[in-house]
């Protein structure tokens, strides 16, 4: 039994039998330590303490730390700072809330209300601070959310691969052809530019030409307009230059096709130059150069015509007449050539040949017209005879229709009573030539008896009630 001074009592300290009581040891620790720490640790040690000591003794550290918090927390906010490390000076490193929690939204310095930084605004699933304008920003594509069709317009190009080099001739021959019957260089360009020829555009003006070569005169003079049309918007000078190179190197075998390839092309580049398809200095590249006989003609029949006056020859006219392209007074000013020429030479098939490279079988109408305005202002029978036998020459060979035929003669029935002014005897000279074509099986009975009567028509009498006198 010890006495204790502060209770006046006597308590047991026999570790059998007596212990503190729970009141006074929590009365203890709520007073400053009075026991030395050294000594309760050594007693530790030395494994003297009961259970109720040691869970005592917990309790004073407990109180301690209490006391060291509170009075850390009523210190100047201001007088506290971070050290080097990150942690909070003062701070007790083993205590729970001595860390620093860096996931914490409050404020780490100590002011503030405890509220959320920005306002609520730049947080995890929060949009923003009321009134913010967030400008336009570039969508991502690797971005797992990127959707293509929602970026704007959609734009869909159509892409045409090239024409391979095997297969231009089956896609450009059909254009060609079909250009040679309409004669619209329009729509060949826009043929054109819906195929990608590449590197082989050049050899669209070649393949023209070749075609051109087999072909008619109209033709050519359509593919010269062609090119012409052309040049400088879809094939330049040196794009055409490389196109009759080509057709320089192949005449050997176009000739086997058409023996007068080398003039043809000849005029080919002589047009070419005096449209400003091809430079001036072509013919001059190939001077002393040329190995082919062919290619040397062809070259040398281009720089004849190039060579020779204007008032001599013109070369855009170079292909002759060109059919139903050309006007209506030129057509009818060389057939009157042709007439004349005729009744000079007598040369029937010259005639006909020169009939036929005018193709206009349209019109074949306006020759029968003119032979016979011809015979009725001639004197004698010869020119009459010599056009029975050109008529009925082209009548057996077909090359003029009977429709053409009939309407040749209608026109000049049509317009004899103007044509008697000139001519008196425009009518008896009208009948013997329809006799005699008839008897030659040129023109038809139905249209011999269209030919107007030359004697005037008297009635018998006034009261006869309209009777015509036989």
């Amino acid at each position: 039994m010890l006495y204790c001074p502060c209770s006046g009592k006597r308590e047991n300290t026999d570790s059998t039998h007596g212990v503190f009581s729970f009141d006074e040891n929590l009365a203890e620790a709520n007073q400053p330590y009075s026991v030395d720490d050294d000594l309760l640790n050594e007693a530790e040690v030395n494994g003297n303490w009961t259970p109720q000591e040691k869970a005592l003794h917990e309790a004073r550290l407990k109180a301690k730390a209490k006391r060291r918090l509170r009075k850390s927390s009523s210190r100047n906010s201001t007088s506290e700072s971070f050290s080097e490390s990150g942690e909070l000076s003062g701070g007790d490193p083993h205590s729970p809330k001595g860390k620093v929690n860096t996931s914490d939204r409050k404020s780490r310095t100590g002011k503030g209300r405890g509220l959320p930084k920005k306002g609520g605004a730049g947080g995890k699933g929060v949009w923003g601070a009321a009134g913010m304008v967030y400008e336009d920003e570039e969508p991502d594509m690797r971005d797992p959310n990127y959707d293509e069709s929602a970026q704007g317009d959609t734009v869909y190009a159509t892409v045409v691969p090239e024409v391979d080099e095997k297969e231009l001739e089956k896609m450009v021959k059909p254009i060609v052809q079909e250009y040679f019957e309409h004669g619209d260089t329009k729509e060949v360009q826009m043929l054109l530019k819906g195929l990608n020829l590449g590197t082989h555009k050049f050899e669209f003006s070649s393949l023209a030409v070749s075609l051109s070569l087999e072909g008619k005169a109209s033709h050519r003079e359509l593919t010269s307009r062609l090119l012409s049309d052309l040049s400088g918007k879809m094939l330049s000078q040196s794009e055409m230059a490389r196109a009759f190179d080509k057709i320089l190197k192949e005449l050997p075998d176009l000739i086997l096709d058409t023996p007068e390839a080398p003039q043809m092309l000849g005029q080919f580049v002589a047009r070419a130059i005096a449209d400003h398809i091809l430079p001036m200095s072509f013919l001059d590249c190939y001077k002393g150069k040329v190995d082919c006989e062919h290619a040397r003609v062809a070259l040398d029949r281009a720089e004849v015509l190039l060579t020779m006056k204007r008032e001599m020859v013109r070369l855009d006219n170079v292909w002759g007449v060109g059919g139903g392209l050309r006007p209506v007074k030129h057509l009818v000013k060389e057939m009157n050539l042709l007439l004349k020429e005729y009744l000079i030479s007598g040369d029937v098939s010259e005639a006909e040949h020169c009939l036929r490279d005018l193709e206009v079988p349209h019109f074949h109408h306006e020759l029968v017209y003119e032979v016979v305005v011809m015979v009725l202002e001639s004197t004698g029978d010869t020119a009459s005879h010599m056009m029975i036998k050109l008529l009925q020459s082209f009548w057996k060979t077909g090359l003029i229709t009977v429709d053409q035929m009939n309407r040749g003669f209608q026109r000049v029935y049509d317009e004899l009573p103007e044509i008697n002014l000139d001519v008196p005897h425009a009518h008896s000279i009208m009948e013997t030539f329809v006799d005699l074509c008839y008897k030659e099986a040129v023109i038809t009975k139905l249209l011999r008896d269209a030919c107007l009567a030359r004697g005037r028509k008297r009635f018998v009498s006034e009261g006869d009630g309209g009777v015509i006198k036989n």
